[in-house]
């Protein structure tokens, strides 16, 4: 993926180093499958979320290590066993199992428990931090993000997600359901890094049907998050 920083043309827009951290939304990762019999609650908690809950970004990402068990997940990444296992590596999550959740990087519960996931979002809502906001401006074939000024390290990365799928199951152990899922993320690649001043990065378009950019730190905890400007509603 070829990057393009602007932020030494003078491309960046002034207001966005000058101004204060906006509200930004609480990041909700859920690592599920569809050869999961225990994920469909946790999908249908976390499309609730998106359906119902606009200062929260869900995003579901489907893992591959169950692909060997009757069912080839069509949205499996490798990228979303990877993120997992590195929470797993930071300590974040205890160990690699679905359906797992983490709430801005840094709370880890069962996504199937409703109540847990009520309390790990209303827990990250009150400790939130934001580091610096973020701008995501979408053309036809690329994206630009601009990150304002601020404190600290750390990465920003891009995500592709389609906002609603259903996919009938014919083997595994879901055969004969259809699942509902939303926010299914496509595509997660690390777009570049930050380090307190104002940047602009621009990239091709992910795959996916929506754009969202989050701010990670080192330890996992995510410190900014936006979503593109004009998404459709998934519901």
């Amino acid at each position: 993926m070829r990057l393009l920083l602007l932020a030494a043309l003078g491309l960046v827009a002034p207001t966005i180093g000058m101004a204060q951290p906006v509200d930004r939304p609480v990041v909700v990762e859920l690592f599920t499958s569809q050869g999961c019999s225990s994920c469909p609650p946790a999908d249908a908690k976390v499309a609730d979320l998106a359906r119902t809950r606009p200062d929260l970004l869900p995003l579901t990402f489907h893992v591959t290590y169950w692909n060997g068990l009757g069912w080839r997940d069509p949205f499996s990444l490798d990228a979303a066993t990877e993120r997992q296992r590195h929470y797993v590596a930071l300590g974040v999550s205890p160990n690699v199992y679905t359906p797992a959740l983490v709430v801005d990087g840094t709370l880890d519960v069962v996504g199937s428990n409703p109540g847990a996931v009520d309390r790990a979002v209303q827990l990250a809502t009150s400790n939130q931090e934001t580091a610096a906001d973020i701008e995501i401006q979408r053309g036809s074939r690329s994206v630009t993000v601009l990150v304002g000024a601020g404190t600290g390290q750390a990465r920003l990365l891009l995500v592709g997600y389609d906002r609603l799928h259903r996919t009938h199951v014919g083997r595994g152990e879901n055969s004969g359901r259809t699942l509902e899922e939303a926010n299914v993320v496509r595509s997660i690649q690390v777009l570049g890094a930050w380090a307190g001043k104002p940047i602009a990065l621009q990239a091709p378009l992910p795959a996916g049907e929506e754009i969202a950019v989050l701010l990670q730190r080192a330890d996992g905890r995510i410190v900014g998050a936006r979503k593109a400007h004009g998404a459709a509603n998934a519901f």
